[in-house]
């Protein structure tokens, strides 16, 4: 039997990393150690974490005329990524992300979007008959606004169901959220979306129930090494996460989303599929790197329903 689809629209990058000790100061230069080329970009994390992970992922892409380009359309296919919809353009270069890891696996990310700006509603539309026919579709804010809500409204227009991982944080219309059905921010990202600041369970719950006002209908926080809060059908679920000491937490966020619609399109329940989600993402972070970091579905426990 066929397994259900998910449509990952977003990001393709390459991550040029360099290790240190901590992150610079503004306007400091220090000393690196360790320099590597991954590939990256949210929506590439996504769909490579779902893929690995057993989902049946297709990615909604455009990446420039170019070696990276190139090379990250070949190690989709590598992956098992339907590439049918990956564009190429011809007057941009393929995105880029200087990336800085300190000891303690925190990072600081500086991204030139290049032809993942370029990914327009025209793109969507050549792939409509894909994201109408899925069972999740998960996207993020890498690409343009107008883009990811055009994606939206189809896919709410056709009842399937679409998770947004809002990331990197900014401001979001009512009317995209109204569309959504799962969002996953972080507290930064929470805090963006809602004006509350979130630091604590008590803020967290207050965001989320902001955001479900706006028409989403499940909220998923994030809180890093405590898990998540899920607020669904009106209760809060806290779900913890795996204790692990971090090595680079780059794509954390990224496992977590892949993980969470691959546990969602095989129909397990909300809470399940997070505290799978929270697995994933604690494996993640004790591996350098962004899609290389991405576990595979044997290494990840299975919660019991």
């Amino acid at each position: 039997m066929q397994k259900p689809s998910i449509v990952v629209v977003g990001s393709s990058n390459t991550d040029m990393v360099i290790k240190s000790p901590y992150l610079p100061k503004p306007g400091e230069t220090i000393l690196g150690g360790t320099f590597f080329m991954n590939a990256g970009g949210k929506g590439a994390n996504q769909a490579v974490a779902a893929a690995r992970l057993g989902g049946n992922v297709s990615f909604i892409a455009k990446v420039g005329n170019d070696v990276f380009g190139k090379e990250a359309v070949t190690g989709f296919q590598k992956e098992g990524i339907d590439t049918a919809y990956v564009f190429t353009d011809a007057t941009q270069p393929s995105g880029v992300a200087l990336i800085n890891v300190d000891d303690n696996g925190e990072n600081c990310i500086v991204v030139a979007s290049g032809a993942n700006a370029a990914l327009s509603t025209t793109d969507i539309d050549n792939a409509r008959d894909k994201i109408i026919n899925a069972s999740i579709v998960l996207v993020q804010l890498e690409t343009p606004l107008t883009t990811v809500a055009h994606v939206a409204a189809l896919a709410n227009d056709y009842g399937v169901t679409i998770i947004l991982n809002p990331a990197p944080a900014t401001k979001l219309d009512d009317a995209l959220l109204a569309h959504i059905a799962v969002i996953t921010p972080n507290q930064h990202e929470a805090a963006m979306l809602t004006g509350i600041e979130v630091n604590d369970t008590a803020s967290a719950k207050h965001a989320a129930k902001i955001l479900h006002g706006k028409g989403v209908k499940t909220v998923i926080i994030t809180l890093g090494a405590d898990g998540a809060l899920l607020y669904h059908n009106d209760f809060f679920t806290g779900v913890a996460s795996p204790v692990v000491k971090a090595a680079d937490t780059t794509a954390a966020g990224d496992v977590f989303n892949g993980a969470l619609a691959v546990a969602l399109a095989e129909g397990k329940s909300v809470q399940h599929a997070v505290a799978y989600a929270c697995s994933a993402a604690a494996i993640s972070v004790t591996r350098l790197g962004a899609q290389a970091s991405a576990p595979y579905r044997n290494e990840v426990a299975n919660p019991a329903e």
